[in-house]
């Protein structure tokens, strides 16, 4: 990657430690320096207990680093205050989760129409973009649906839109293959191949799978808290 492409994530020296200050204080992530650039589909590899999903979990800022700094999209994530963090979360990143994360008793287009929902913006944009969001993941026949009436495979496209419904700086997801069988889980990646292709989208992809992560453009790996290797993988560009 160039440096004339604008980085959209830039880690330096990120710490986190768990019951600080206790016998049993725990480094998680030891100081990692990580960048990623617009555009770019990256994967994150590493065995359970690597410290992948704490990673993942600072980079969505659900959680905070102990030490280092955070720029998102140019943003100072670090000095944000915690109230702006859930503002940073809903605008500049899209969640896709192993679990799906669906409201229950909520149908397809209303689960893809949340964020707007607290983004501000007025009902009939928001059901517009919903629409036109679930057409793009194919799943334009099932707007009135609830998550019980859907596929693991159709949960997760519906999740994809949502992740997709504020024109997010970035996509991270979480194992999204995770739960599905083979055939579904290709479905979806060639889904996330889709976004990054014709959108454009920066996507991040937290994965254990060896195979999914060759078919990023790079791949990080992760080991004991620190990152232990980089290289191309096999859609490199």
């Amino acid at each position: 990657m160039g440096e004339e492409k604008k980085k959209i994530i830039e880690m330096r020296d990120i710490v986190k430690r768990f019951y600080i200050g206790t016998p049993n204080e725990l480094e998680v992530l030891c100081g990692i320096d990580l960048d990623v650039y617009e555009g770019e589909f990256l994967a994150i590899v590493g065995a359970s207990g690597s410290g992948k999903s704490t990673l993942m979990n600072i980079i969505g800022s659900l959680d905070r680093a102990t030490e280092g700094s955070y720029i998102l999209d140019g943003i100072d994530v670090s000095k944000a205050k915690d109230e702006e963090l859930s503002g940073i979360r809903n605008k500049k990143i899209g969640f896709v989760f192993q679990t799906y994360n669906l409201i229950a008793k909520t149908n397809a287009i209303k689960n893809v129409e949340m964020p707007l929902m607290y983004g501000g913006v007025a009902q009939k944009q928001r059901n517009q973009r919903a629409k036109e969001l679930l057409e793009l993941v194919g799943m334009g026949d099932r707007i009135h649906h609830l998550p019980e009436e859907l596929s693991g495979g159709q949960k997760q496209r519906v999740a994809i839109a949502r992740a997709m419904a504020n024109d997010p700086a970035i996509i991270l997801a979480d194992e999204p293959t995770g739960a599905l069988d083979s055939k579904t889980g290709r479905i979806v990646m060639d889904l996330f191949h889709k976004l990054h292709e014709e959108q454009g989208k920066t996507i991040v992809l937290i994965t254990h799978s060896p195979e999914l992560a060759e078919e990023c453009q790079r791949i990080i790996t992760i080991k004991d808290g620190l990152i232990v290797g980089e290289r191309e993988g096999g859609a490199a560009v």
